[in-house]
């Protein structure tokens, strides 16, 4: 098992290596803090934990208080990438509040053998007085991979009103890898530290089993983490146009917002014959600021436009094109020799998976009963 927990500490420092040499967008730059501080802990666990949690109760308690930090790493790497508006700044800071008090608190009673004494992992050395701050802060140790990994969710939903509103494809933008990651981790993170912290209070299952478990996790972690995410784009690529932009505000902050009726209906107008005429949907990387930048208008404009006028998100609008023109070109014989997937290809899509899903959302049939239907 050693040597599994060295091959993951080298792994993860490698990633970070690799991320740090290549083009870097700020959530490139949390990745690779977060992978260096995965190589650390997985490295100092492979080298050392045979004897330090029974030898050295202090360094073995602020080893535990690593473990605070992955949960704000998830949620500053999450954030980097589905807030377009995000920085790094001194209020981001806040999230690594509970591993500084922590240490300074063992810093504080390493200096008092009464508390120092109290301050045990396991139970290999028989009975001890507990000392609530200690327990209390292993609560938090507990309660920090939940609560992140409830907040990365979250961050995840927005990224998805988001991308709805601005792109025309999920493809490379929807972070599919990123939510199945952190839904199986979290499960497993979650019960481990739940039997670690039994095992603490009522001395039941093994210690080994539980750090181990823990461990072993993390390890599978930086494999995935590393390598999808060393393939990651930026999803909000900044435009040099000031009128093209990514729209990421809620409907309702423009919503009170009185608008010309002429101009709007003008604009409808517009944009419906510019969409039959030119079909811009038959570009899969179709996006809402460079359709905006086609026709003239804001991104926010044209953004109202589309949701209040004609009542959808920029995803439904350019895809309900697509379906239609997917539905033309079946019906029509000379795209025979293509397949419906060849067919859907050719209409804009990029992906079998959003295609089928939106074509049975659209026409209430799969593309194959569809063609079978108007064959009859």
């Amino acid at each position: 098992m050693k040597y599994i927990f060295l091959i993951a500490a080298f792994n993860a420092l490698f990633f970070a290596l690799l991320i740090f040499q290549k083009k870097k967008a700020l959530h490139d730059k949390v990745l690779i803090l977060w992978l260096i501080y995965l190589g650390i802990y997985t490295g100092i666990y492979a080298l050392f934990s045979e004897t330090m949690f029974d030898n050295f109760h202090i360094l073995s308690a602020s080893f535990i208080s690593l473990l605070l930090l992955h949960g704000p790493f998830l949620f500053l790497y999450i954030s980097s990438l589905a807030d377009i508006n995000f920085k790094m700044n001194q209020t981001k800071l806040i999230h690594f509040a509970p591993f500084v008090l922590f240490n300074l608190f063992l810093l504080i009673a390493s200096q008092y053998p009464e508390i120092s004494e109290g301050i045990r992992l396991n139970h290999t050395h028989g009975m001890h007085k507990p000392v609530w701050v200690f327990n209390l802060f292993l609560i938090s140790v507990v309660l920090s991979g939940p609560f992140y990994f409830i907040l990365s969710i979250l961050s995840l939903k927005r990224l998805d009103v988001n991308i709805f509103n601005n792109f025309s494809t999920l493809e490379n933008v929807n972070l599919s890898w990123l939510r199945k990651l952190i839904y199986t981790f979290g499960f497993i993170w979650t019960a481990l530290m739940i039997f670690a912290m039994i095992h603490h209070v009522f001395n039941m299952f093994s210690w080994i089993f539980c750090t181990h478990g823990l461990t072993l996790s993390l390890s599978v972690f930086i494999i995935i983490i590393g390598y999808l995410g060393l393939k990651q784009k930026e999803i909000f690529v900044n435009f040099p146009d000031s009128g093209s932009e990514f729209v990421t505000e809620e409907r309702a902050k423009y919503s009170g917002v009185a608008a010309d009726e002429e101009e709007t209906k003008h604009y409808v107008s517009n944009l419906r014959q510019y969409m039959d005429a030119e079909k811009p949907y038959l570009d899969p990387e179709i996006s809402l600021p460079e359709l905006s930048k086609r026709l003239g208008v804001s991104s926010h404009f044209l953004s109202r436009v589309i949701n209040e006028q004609l009542g959808v998100n920029f995803f439904d609008f350019v895809n309900r094109y697509r379906v239609e023109e997917v539905k033309l070109r079946i019906t029509d014989p000379k795209f025979n020799y293509l397949s419906i997937l060849g067919i859907a290809f050719e209409s804009g899509f990029n992906t079998k998976s959003t295609f089928n899903r939106v074509f049975k959302k659209t026409t209430g049939l799969t593309p194959k009963e569809f063609r079978e239907q108007s064959e009859n």
